[in-house]
């Protein structure tokens, strides 16, 4: 963990299995474990047990829980095979089909599982209504109605709430201590509950505004309403010497490629990671990125063991701006799915009611946090080469 802004801004790196610092299903797990009245949840995937365990536990306690999930993990993609065996009937192997999966051991869990753990425990739990991607992934702690119930705080990042995520996928999550970050997820939150998802929503609203947490500009947007890639080509152009960046899915349906082409042609020193398997595809923009002289590499799993895939969406420009949050950069993650980033830094001196005063020096020590993970993982890794 690492700790800026006065302990208002917590930031974290995982695996530990794979190198990185910190235990993010531990992470998670002790945010939950830190309310004290409520806990508003919008995350994909959820199947890790531990976590589960913690907001069982704080379900019991009184601690009052909504949460969104990606509907697509908790349904079959098709009815159960029926198979009757011995002297099964064809009714009892239909009924085994359709009633077994509960008596399955622990170790055989799926979503669906903890999905009514959480019911039976008062759980208000909702799946999407989102035809794309329900993609987020954040917790809002103790801040519900439009005021704060207690210590609120903000859980974000590209990590989602499963055993894979926290143990073999490359990720990063952040915890703001600041009731007006909370109180800008909240507002996303209470969205969901009104039934607005993905390209479905109707309502025109402002872009919010810029947060300072001790020194630290913070911008919060939500895809798709807010179009979080203009805002992060707008970020990208204030480039003077160097972009680095960790993504899992870089598409040639994203117009960030044509920016970062652009700033290379303005000798910006570029180099970025990708996720192997989504860097490799045809769709990606991995090609045009390296023949612009764009020092990309791709995450190999021999030197990186136990590594399943990266899985970050991080931008980390010159010593002042980090991008990161759960939007890939594809032109299908900011038109259509749920997600949301998060802006901190700026290099320019900005006035008190636009983000300042900033503290370039508490954006330099942020920055240089996660350009490190973005050097060690880059360490580990292959540079592209064209086939």
């Amino acid at each position: 963990m690492a700790i800026f802004a006065q302990g208002k801004i917590e930031a974290f790196c995982g695996p530990v299995e794979l190198g990185a610092p910190d235990n993010l299903e531990q992470v998670i797990v002790e945010f939950i474990r830190g309310a004290k009245k409520t806990l508003d949840i919008a995350v994909q995937e959820l199947d890790s047990e531990v976590i589960a365990q913690a907001l069982l536990d704080a379900a019991l306690k009184g601690i009052s829980i909504r949460m969104f999930m990606e509907q697509d993990y908790l349904r079959a993609e098709q009815p159960p095979k029926v198979a009757p065996k011995g002297s099964q009937t064809q009714r009892d192997a239909e009924l085994a089909a359709q009633w077994d999966e509960q008596r399955r051991p622990a170790s055989l869990r799926t979503n669906r599982d903890i999905l009514a753990a959480l019911l039976r425990c008062g759980v208000d739990v909702k799946a999407d209504l989102n035809p794309a991607i329900f993609h987020q992934k954040f917790i809002v702690r103790d801040y519900r109605g439009g005021k704060s119930v207690g210590n609120a705080a903000l859980l974000t990042g590209s990590t989602n709430f499963t055993e894979t995520d926290t143990h073999k996928n490359l990720n990063h999550a952040i915890v703001f201590h600041d009731y007006r970050v909370a109180r800008a997820y909240a507002g996303e939150f209470e969205e969901l509950m009104g039934g607005t998802f993905g390209a479905l929503r109707l309502r025109e609203e402002d872009l919010p505004g810029t947060i300072n947490i001790k020194g630290v500009p913070v911008r919060i947007l939500f895809a798709p309403d807010d179009h979080p890639e203009l805002e992060i080509i707008k970020q990208m152009l204030k480039a003077r010497s160097r972009l680095d960046f960790a993504i899992f899915t870089f598409a040639v349906s994203s117009g960030i490629d044509d920016a970062l082409l652009m700033l290379r042609l303005a000798d910006i020193d570029i180099q970025g990671v990708l996720d192997a398997a989504q860097g490799g595809s045809d769709w990606a923009a991995t090609p045009w990125l390296h023949k612009a002289g764009i020092k990309v590499f791709l995450s190999d799993k021999d030197k990186l063991p136990g590594l399943r895939k990266l899985h970050h969406k991080l931008m980390v420009i010159d010593d002042d701006i980090i991008i990161a949050g759960s939007m890939n950069y594809t032109g299908p993650a900011n038109d259509y799915n749920d997600e949301n980033i998060f802006v901190l830094g700026n290099p320019y001196d900005l006035p008190k009611g636009e983000g300042g005063p900033v503290d370039h020096v508490e954006c330099k020590a942020i920055a240089t946090f996660f350009r490190n993970e973005i050097e060690r993982i880059v360490a580990k890794s292959s540079r592209f080469v064209p086939g």
